[in-house]
């Protein structure tokens, strides 16, 4: 028979003995506080925009590293935390990014995108020029390990691989925003380079490329960018 537990119906079955600790940090709101909290994060994710001129002012190293410690956050399969972060900040290493990331989208928008790819990308006013991996000061690698588990032993499986980073980046990007920094997705294709450029194992996967710094002053946001779906036509509600 199946059991009842807080009113909600579950099969019976065996259940590992896990290591647990109470919940002692969790800081909840009264209802009006949590909604002006909501809103004031929208608000300012509203203030997030993509741009590709940037300032080459330095930004300190530690502020990179509360960014990156708070994506590590993210959840994950089986908590194996399946990804790794490159902070790439060394001018020599932003130069030779630079060639090898242009060498490839040369390649990408010389025909092997395809017109119907180009033509989506138009309005964003993108082509192969990369300025901004050399100018910025800091660029972040980001790579999914398909192996590992939370030890990292090489040799675990891990799970939900592309989901986990995924949710890790949008920590990341966040993270970011909130200290007041500018960002640019950056997404060469093939970027396998990046794992010998990283020092990465080939089992890993690159995943993006994160421009990371100041806005350049005559820094613009293409008007296309601007244009966010409605909350009825990205959500429903049941």
């Amino acid at each position: 028979m199946g059991s009842r537990i807080d009113g909600i119906g579950w099969k019976e079955h065996a259940v590992k003995h896990h290591e647990s600790v109470p919940l002692m940090d969790h800081v909840e709101l009264p209802p009006a506080k949590m909604l002006h909290e909501a809103q004031a994060f929208l608000e300012r994710m509203k203030r997030r925009h993509t741009v590709r001129e940037f300032s080459d002012r330095p930004v300190d190293r530690a502020i990179i590293e509360a960014a990156i410690a708070a994506a590590g956050r993210a959840p994950s399969g089986a908590n194996h935390q399946p990804w790794h972060f490159c902070a790439i900040g060394s001018a020599d290493a932003k130069r030779t990014l630079r060639e090898l990331a242009e060498k490839e989208e040369r390649e990408f928008y010389g025909g092997k995108a395809g017109d119907v790819w180009l033509d989506a990308l138009a309005p964003l006013g993108t082509d192969e020029h990369k300025p901004y991996l050399q100018h910025a000061p800091w660029i972040i690698a980001v790579f999914g390990q398909r192996k590992g588990g939370i030890d990292e032993d090489g040799a675990q499986q891990n799970y939900y691989v592309p989901e986990s980073v995924g949710i890790a980046m949008g920590f990341l990007i966040a993270a970011l925003h909130h200290a007041g920094l500018c960002m640019l997705t950056h997404t060469p294709k093939p970027m396998t380079f990046l794992n010998d450029l990283c020092g990465r194992p080939t089992s890993e996967k690159p995943y993006l490329l994160l421009v990371v710094g100041h806005p350049a002053e005559e820094a613009t946001v293409p008007l296309h960018a601007l244009r966010k779906k409605p909350l009825d036509q990205i959500a429903s509600f049941l």
